[in-house]
């Protein structure tokens, strides 16, 4: 195996534990080559029928799954080293931070391999992980809210302190989708003095573990971090044993809206503080004056990983003087998007695991008048039309007038599958078309980021004034592009919950205490 085996890691040491079971990583492209001999071999990988050596490349890794005992141990492996870990000073856990980002990108060759291997396209691996470093874990990014870590006035013979003291044990949920970059992005929790667990996914275990094992470990270990400061496993436990556990004080939840805001009202139930990152439905709009080049640029972001992601635009509002032909230059654009090995450069396209799902929504829209402009196929990997090909097209359609446009799933619901609506307003005056799509923009149940592409002005400050809804707002800016300083994820609505917002997970874990303390004047110190 080219990527050899990972344990869990607790309490600074790799462990295994008793009744020793192991998760496989299978090569992508022998699973799309030939699905059903690779997913035998996984099996008897899993269930000790054969070893690595059996089944040749296609084995590319392998992780240890924990079960409840080493999911226990991690806890308190966390709990007991937090009160140390929170001791060291604030400028040295912001140079271990600086130190991590140095490493992620001396091992960004090896990182983007194993997410290839794990099925996520080349160009997509190398912005998921190459990004991290020169935003969320950017120099700028960390001292900023390092800087928020404690702000000190002085008011006479008063000293008063606005302090964030860090919450305690923080775990960490990561999603299936892109478990690495999410869980790398919670770990900056670390530098404001929590300990972490890390809980990897079954189906994409590799990747996290070696981030966590081969990138993060050896800084805290180099830097003398107590022994339990980071911990990750692959498999158990549930949420609930979290949820239960006296250890945990955070949890960051990554998933659907619905389950999500379920876990939301178990964990205030349990005492726990809830940081979730669920879905995105964004909107773009394209004003009348808009750069439609540009537009056309990040609207078709929407398709990488065949718009699997949340932070992508999901829905287009067009206005209709420039909608026939924005709709024109994307189908352009959207014709050279086709399937492909992950491997390759110019892949965007994944897997669709919700195509019966894509079926019928696209069936629902249009039954209710949407016009297809492109695409509704499944395709096999080679590009060829299939009715059971993993993939699928590209697609676009069209939605005449706002009003009843949430009445179709694909405009209400976060969609998970390249299926793109593009929604043309009625005439109306500009001043009125504004004012009724930026309250359609704003209406929308969900908050994790929305565009506008205008070059006027006057339209530009109307839309900041009037956009509440998001967490990002992008500006003739890409949509989906990630930046130092700003925060990258987080919103309210079904993105984030009761409590969501823009979200720097090295602040959103952490709690404001409030400190005075009178000095003696010079005479009564005598």
């Amino acid at each position: 195996m080219r990527f050899g085996l990972y344990p869990a890691y607790i309490g600074g040491r790799d462990v295994f534990g008793d009744n020793v079971r192991y998760v496989h990583t299978i090569s992508a492209r022998a699973l799309l080559t030939d699905t059903f001999p690779a997913l035998r071999a996984k099996q008897d990988l899993d269930r000790g029928l054969v070893t690595p050596d059996e089944v040749g490349d296609i084995a590319v890794g392998a992780c240890v799954v924990a079960d409840d005992l080493l999911a226990d141990a991690a806890l308190e492996a966390a709990a007991g080293a937090q009160p140390a870990w929170a001791r060291v000073p604030v400028g040295e856990r912001v140079e271990i931070g600086l130190r991590i980002a140095r490493r992620i990108l001396e091992h960004l060759d090896p990182l983007v391999e194993i997410l290839v291997e794990e099925g996520v396209p080349r160009s997509a691996a190398l912005g998921m992980v190459g990004g991290i470093p020169h935003t969320s874990w950017s120099a700028e990014t960390i001292r900023w809210c390092a800087e928020q870590l404690e702000v000190r006035r002085s008011d006479g013979n008063r000293d008063m302190i606005l302090r964030r003291l860090a919450d305690g044990v923080v775990c960490i949920n990561p999603p299936q989708n892109a478990a690495t970059p999410n869980a790398l992005n919670g770990l900056i929790a670390l530098l404001s003095g929590n300990t972490v667990v890390v809980r990897a996914p079954r189906g994409v275990a590799l990747s996290c573990m070696y981030a966590m094992r081969e990138v993060v470990a050896p800084v805290l270990e180099e830097f003398g971090a107590p022994p339990g400061t980071l911990n990750a496993f692959c498999g158990a436990p549930s949420l609930d044993k979290w949820l239960a556990s006296e250890h945990v004080d955070d949890v960051l939840y990554f998933g659907g809206s619905r389950k999500g805001l379920e876990f939301e009202r178990d964990a205030i139930a349990a005492g726990k503080k809830p940081i979730l990152e669920l879905a995105g439905n964004d909107c773009c709009v394209v004003w009348h004056d808009a750069d439609l080049d540009a537009a056309v640029e990040t609207i078709t972001q929407f398709f990488l990983n065949s718009g699997q992601i949340c932070n992508v635009p999901n829905q287009v509002v067009a206005h209709p003087a420039i909608a026939d032909e924005l709709i024109r230059r994307l189908v352009e654009a959207t014709r050279v998007i086709t399937p492909g090995f992950p491997e390759d450069p110019d892949v965007v396209l994944t897997p669709v695991l919700g195509a019966d799902w894509f079926t019928g929504c696209l069936a629902e829209a249009l039954t209710k008048g949407a016009r297809l402009v492109h695409g509704g196929r499944r395709l096999e990997v080679d590009g060829t039309p299939s009715d059971t090909g993993y993939f699928v097209e590209p697609t676009i359609v069209r939605i005449d007038g706002l009003r009843d446009a949430r009445s179709l799933s694909v405009v209400r619901d976060e969609t998970f599958f390249p299926l793109l609506p593009v929604i043309v307003p009625e005439a109306a005056s500009d001043e009125d078309l504004l004012e009724e799509v930026l309250e359609f923009v704003d209406g929308n149940a969900y908050g994790l980021r929305n565009s506008f592409w205008s070059t006027g002005q006057a339209a530009i400050d109307r839309f900041l004034a009037a956009t509440r809804n998001g967490g990002n707002l992008r500006v003739n800016d890409s949509h989906s592009g990630f930046l130092p300083f700003l925060p990258n994820q987080g919103g309210p609505g079904l993105t984030g919950g009761v409590f969501g917002e823009a979200s720097h997970p090295m602040l959103r874990t952490t709690h404001y205490q409030a400190v005075s303390v009178l000095r003696p004047s010079s005479e009564e110190g005598r």
